[in-house]
């Protein structure tokens, strides 16, 4: 088990290693192969499309992928805030 000395100094390391990073070089660059790799998940595979018509149809998707989780965390967001309503309302 790490001590939490260690914990604490392996993540101000890290935090210094990601600023040093980001002084750099600029975060797009540095993620730009992520980011594609995570479109090219949502690209269709559909053979009689062209690249562009891919292209387009990997953004809507992404997007609607992106509206969805942020839909399931709201409704997280509104239960948590409900149960902690109703505990309040008990005291």
């Amino acid at each position: 088990m790490i001590s939490e000395e260690l914990s604490q100094k392996r993540s101000m390391a890290g935090r210094i290693g990601a600023a040093v990073q980001r002084s750099r070089h600029s975060p797009v660059a540095y993620t730009a192969t992520a980011r594609a790799t995570f479109l090219r998940s949502f690209v269709p595979d559909d053979p009689t499309l062209d690249e562009k018509e891919k292209h387009l149809r990997a953004v809507a998707a992404r997007r609607a992928y992106m509206l969805q989780l942020a839909l399931k965390s709201a409704q997280v967001r509104a239960k948590r805030v409900a149960a902690r309503k109703g505990r309040v309302a008990r005291r």
